[in-house]
């Protein structure tokens, strides 16, 4: 009966948002990828936003068959209250009639299973398609044939696009270039690499008190080096989402500086290498929204590249969904994490392969913890006895790792988890 009605339920309202769709004719923006939809949509935003754009972007993650439809009737998710489903069918209705709706949609499409993104691509039918890229060994691979079957899935998003479309890709990755050659014409490039369209340069760490609070780096484009900022997370991964932003905002005819200013404004979303002050005068690294191999090696590159008078801990919890792969992968995560941090903290069977090859590695035994399946709590609990000033805590596992609970055991303010921290949900607390 459940799955009947989730059935139902989807093909109502996506309906319901193709016709909203017909109705308004929005321009839309369609974000893809294996690493970094969310984060790169949301830049995308606020980029618009600054440019002045009426725009609507997916709140969260919502990038499936029923988070893409429910973005563009207006609507939250109603989880399994039959009520709130009608009520969201109502809004939908409403929306259709009514005179105002935004100009442009930023939407986030994912893909846990194959056939995902091509059945929402086919209504959908974006005017710009952005890719973020497909590592070897991507989230979801063992739902699908190869890692190759998962950039075809993400390819279809492109081969929707509506005539005379845009397509905006990571040309620093490997398995999106593919997509770049076939594509050239309508194509532009962001990284770090030169031969981009948008390049990124001079990426450093900017500190207050001796502890970490953002980036900077410069865009070089079409001649041109601007600098850009943005506060409250770390990492590559947020250069790679404001290069993303900046070539969308330049494709729908807003300047680069006016962009630079909206991303300067660019709040992080929880989970996504967030800076959240800690106990004792330390700070955390919170990415815990979900966890892949290359994300967890992006992770701790994050971690290895700050600079603090304190230790590097980084507490890894279990990558799911890898297949065959999985054993490999833990040991690459765990070699890694020998190098970038001074002790290593580990939640979860699979983990424990970390730790194997931590060892390996060189780490000492002593500066290892390991914790079982369902002990992040326990995890961050255990671990406020050891921390000091000045150390730099990560934290990141798998989303069903619940890896938020160890963050929330060593946060400054816990009383601020709901705002802070993913998953805080009531239908999340309750698992």
């Amino acid at each position: 009966m459940a799955r009947l009605f989730k059935k139902l339920i989807v093909w109502l309202i996506t309906l319901e948002a193709r016709a909203i769709l017909a109705r308004h004719a929005p321009q839309v923006i369609a974000v893809t990828g294996s690493v970094g939809k969310t984060t790169t949509k949301d830049a995308i935003f606020a980029a618009l936003a600054e440019g002045g754009l009426y725009a609507r972007k997916s709140e969260k993650s919502f990038n499936s068959e029923i988070g893409v439809p429910l973005t563009i009737i207006g609507c939250e998710n109603a989880w399994h209250n039959p009520f709130l489903w009608v009520w969201n069918l109502l809004r939908g209705l409403r929306a259709l009639v009514s005179g105002s709706y935004p100009a442009w949609l930023v939407l986030e499409v994912g893909a846990d299973r194959p056939g995902d993104i091509s059945s929402i691509a086919r209504w959908l039918r974006p005017d710009i398609a952005v890719l973020t890229g497909v590592p070897d060994v991507p989230v979801h691979v063992e739902f699908f044939d190869s890692p190759r079957a998962v950039v075809r899935e993400k390819r279809s998003l492109v081969t929707h696009l509506k005539p005379g479309g845009r397509i905006i890709l990571n040309g620093d990755d490997a398995n999106i270039r593919s997509i770049w050659q076939e594509f050239r014409g309508a194509a532009m490039r962001y990284g770090l690499g030169a031969e981009n369209d948008y390049a990124a340069s001079h990426y450093e760490v900017a500190y207050d008190n001796g502890l970490p609070y953002g980036i900077r780096f410069r865009l070089a484009h079409d001649g041109s080096s601007i600098p850009i900022r943005t506060d409250g997370a770390l990492g590559y991964p947020r250069v790679y989402a404001a290069l993303a932003a900046l070539a969308t905002a330049d494709a729908v005819g807003i300047e680069p500086v006016s962009a630079a200013k909206g991303l300067a404004m660019w709040e992080p979303q929880p989970g996504r290498l967030r800076l959240v002050k800690g106990i004792k005068g330390s700070i955390i690294i919170d990415d815990t929204y979900n966890s892949s191999p290359a994300a967890a090696l992006a992770a701790l590159d994050t971690l290895a590249s700050v600079h603090t008078q304190g230790r590097k801990i980084a507490i890894l919890g279990d990558m799911l969904e890898l297949g065959r792969y999985s054993s490999e992968q833990h040991r690459t995560v765990g070699e890694r994490a020998a190098k970038s941090a001074d002790i290593l903290i580990t939640v979860g069977f699979r983990a424990r392969l970390m730790k194997e090859a931590a060892l390996d590695a060189g780490m000492r035994d002593e500066v290892i913890r390991e914790y079982e399946q369902n002990e992040a709590r326990r995890a961050g609990k255990e671990l406020e006895s050891i921390i000091g000033p000045g150390d730099v805590i990560l934290v990141k596992g798998s989303q069903s790792m619940r890896m938020e609970r160890a963050v929330e055991e060593i946060m400054a303010e816990p009383a601020r988890a709901a705002a802070l921290l993913v998953r805080q949900e009531k239908e999340w607390r309750g698992r």
